[in-house]
């Protein structure tokens, strides 16, 4: 089919790689032209297959996202004239269509990211509290958690970010909006073939769905979905249309606003006009460390993600892992109780910087992390109970991008609806979901949240501030270039999935498959038990048992994004797309 957008890369033929301004102006101008002839399509004609694929090896650059329409979506960008910043962008809205459950443009993110120069780049788009928000909204009159109302439905949503964030980026892409949201429509408009895992997930929420809008949704329909079938979306569509042609005002304002806050006021939202209009996305300073002769940058406050990575790592550089084996009792074992700790500062002091004053040098400071980890003894499981937040006096359905250019830009992004399909809600006449994340904040302190985690006064509800998260996007730079982008989705096991793949590649020097596929295991301060995937080895879990450890077996822990690349080989480009679900790799 002309409309398939993996036949973009076709383009490629008729370009060469002359970087005038008038050259690349043409070009533009020719790829804005080639977009539009390629999707003129008969409706009669089928739409044509996809795969996803799971690695791929090249010495240019590379796209891994959660489906493989938008990584193709990337790639065509970097094909065509793009950096890894284009190939972001194109490919965060190409997720708002082919992957709703959390590829979105009504939740928000993190972009860490480092251009060829060598400059370090981070954008927070995270969601915000509205302005009526306030600590106690999901306490009912005896001040008993209501947690229903921060999952599900109007009010549980967050100003959306994503769309801000996306624009905050594009000063450092080359190619104009109109070309990179373009995939996004024709996909939008045309539709796609859904997979297995999505036709499932369609059928598991539709009395979600049905309970939780007004009118139809795009995601619902008579008979259950099935594999194959084709789903289009004109409402999102026509919102990208509008995103396309005005640009931020597009989403913030006129038409979109105004379907936005009708949804709010059909039920019991409460973003208004002012919540929209007010949104900013905001560049930060990334989390820099070191960790054994590599350099790690990760997403900084309002994200709990590069702090607990510096934690993380840096209990672990005060051991020789490699020694001690991989998935062997003893590494398993000072991991957790690594795990263990980070979580419980997490709890206790972090939250919104613009809000609340955290001890950031004190967390991270060598001496704090030594003292930390040293009170566990080999051989005995550690207690939560015990261990609590050191003395300091100063989703799972989220999506992750990991991009490298042939230039060296690269590009990690994570975003969220934090819930698988957010709060379940669907603008009326826009055709995207609404976020869940205020569930994401302490509803009330100490009572856990969606994903078990628990917080206290430094992430309360307050308007206009940011909830807490976990997304972790992060570049691993040596010699001063990127070697490694990695992030995944997963809620809390976020960062515990991160630091498991770095100390995989760096300590135990696994392959990059290996490094995301071998199974997992988890450990969040409370409740007090490893969770461990399917596959982990069983002579572990016994040894681990035997010590006085409460396991449990879960489902799978994240869906790792990995680049990696060898400068010794070439510019060898691995890319690894997780084996756990449609993510797919596209490189060049």
């Amino acid at each position: 089919m002309k409309g398939e957008i993996i036949k973009l890369s076709l383009t490629k033929r008729i370009f060469s790689f002359d970087q005038s301004p008038d050259y690349m102006l043409h070009r533009r101008l020719l790829l804005l032209f080639l977009f539009a002839a390629v999707y003129v399509a008969d409706a009669q004609q089928p739409v044509l297959p996809y795969t996803s694929k799971k690695s791929a090896i090249s010495n240019k650059g590379a796209v891994v996202s959660a489906h493989p329409l938008a990584s193709a979506a990337g790639l065509t960008m970097l094909q065509n004239g793009g950096n890894a910043f284009d190939a972001a962008i194109a490919t965060q809205f190409a997720l708002a269509v082919v992957y709703p459950g959390a590829g979105n443009i009504g939740g928000g993110g993190f972009l860490v990211g480092r251009n060829r120069k060598g400059k370090n780049i981070c954008i927070d788009y995270r969601e915000t509290a509205p302005e009526k928000a306030h600590r106690d909204m999901y306490l009912d009159s005896a001040g008993n958690p209501k947690p229903i109302l921060a999952q599900q439905g109007r009010l549980a949503a967050g100003v959306p970010g994503t769309v801000a964030g996306i624009f905050k980026t594009l000063p450092y892409a080359r190619l104009p909006i109109a070309t990179l949201i373009e995939p996004a429509i024709q996909l939008a408009k045309k539709g796609f073939r859904i997979t297995a895992a999505q036709a499932e997930n369609f059928n598991k929420f539709r009395e979600a769905f049905l309970k939780n809008n007004r009118q139809p949704i795009a995601f619902v329909k008579d008979e259950a979905w099935k594999e194959g079938d084709l789903l289009i979306q004109d409402a999102l569509a026509a919102t990208l249309e509008r995103i396309k042609k005005n640009g931020l005002k597009g989403f913030y304002s006129g038409e979109t606003a105004r379907l936005i806050v009708e949804e709010m006021t059909a039920g019991n939202g409460i973003i208004s006009y002012n919540d929209l209009a007010n949104y900013q996305a905001k560049f930060r300073e990334v989390i820099d460390f070191e960790y054994k002769g590599h350099r790690i940058i990760s997403a900084p406050l309002p994200s709990s993600g590069g702090i607990l990575l510096q934690q993380l790592l840096g209990m672990t550089a005060t051991k020789d892992m490699g020694s001690m084996g991989f998935q062997t009792a003893a590494s398993v074992q000072w991991m957790v109780e690594a795990e263990r700790r980070a979580y419980a500062d997490r709890a206790s002091f972090l939250g919104d910087a613009d809000f609340t004053k955290v001890p950031l040098k004190k967390l991270v400071s060598r001496d704090y992390l030594q003292e930390r980890i040293n009170d566990f003894t080999f051989g005995k499981a550690g207690s939560s109970k015990d261990t609590r937040a050191g003395d300091i006096k100063e989703s799972e359905e989220t999506t992750h991008i990991s991009i490298i250019d042939k230039e060296g830009n690269a590009v990690a992004v994570t975003t969220t609806l934090n819930d698988n399909f957010g709060c379940k809600t669907v603008v009326s006449g826009a055709g995207f979901l609404l976020n869940n994340e205020m569930d994401d904040f302490s509803i009330k302190e100490g009572f856990p949240n969606l994903y078990g985690v628990t917080g206290n006064a430094a992430n309360a509800i307050a308007p206009g501030k940011r909830m807490l998260s976990s997304m972790t996007p992060t570049i691993v730079i040596k010699n001063n270039r990127p070697i490694i982008v990695v992030g995944s989705p997963g809620g809390s096991t976020i960062p515990t999935t991160v630091f498991q793949t770095l100390v995989n590649l760096i300590d135990f020097r696994l392959s990059p498959s290996d490094a995301v596929n071998k199974p997992k295991f988890h450990h969040q301060w409370l409740p007090d038990i490893i969770d461990t995937e399917a596959g982990f080895p069983d002579s572990v879990n016994k040894e681990l048992e035997a010590m006085g450890y409460k396991l449990n077996t879960r489902l799978p822990i994240g869906r790792t994004e990995l680049i990696c690349i060898d400068y010794n080989k070439g510019r060898k480009i691995t890319s690894i797309a997780d084996s756990r679900g449609d993510d797919s790799a596209s490189a060049y």
